[in-house]
This record gives C-alpha cells, structure tokens and sequence, in this order.
C-alpha cells in the first residue's frame, strides 16, 4: 500500500481534478488540502504512524494555493488562531 502512495507522491506533477471542487475557482480545494494536510499529520502522529502519505496534500496544497496564503495560515496555526479545525 505505502508503495503505491510513493509512486504517485514520486508522480505527481500538478493537482488531480476532485470531483468535490468541479469549478474553475479553487480557492476552497486550496484550503481544504491545508486542512487534510494538517489533520493528517496530527492524526497520524498521535498515533506514532510514519507521516509520510500526508506529503500528498502539502504538495496540492502548495501547488494551488498563493505562497502569501500558506505564510498567513502557517503563522495563525503556530499562534492558534487558524479558523479551521485542525
């Protein structure tokens, strides 16, 4: 399983269509990826499990989404006040 997820991290060249984001605005897939990315890290690392498949969601995250966004975001995570739930 672990090797097909490193197949398509070692892949990947651009965010996939999903299917929950059908429009040409992407600004909530952006922050959606922010989210599964960080929600997957927490999860995984509470439960002392290898980090690595939530790469997936910081490399579409960072692909979608404006570098001034994920600074902003990076910086309210680190002092709490990020509005979503992580």
């Amino acid at each position: 399983m672990s090797d097909v997820i490193e197949e398509k991290i070692k892949n990947y060249r651009t965010a996939p269509f999903d299917a929950r984001f059908p429009n040409t605005n992407q600004t909530r897939n952006c922050f959606q990826n922010y989210l599964d990315f960080h929600r997957c890290n927490k999860a995984l690392s509470d439960k002392g499990q290898d980090v690595a498949p939530c790469d997936w969601y910081q490399r579409v995250y960072k692909s979608l989404c404006p570098l001034s966004w994920v600074a902003k975001w990076d910086d309210q995570v680190e002092a709490g006040s990020f509005p979503g739930k992580i």
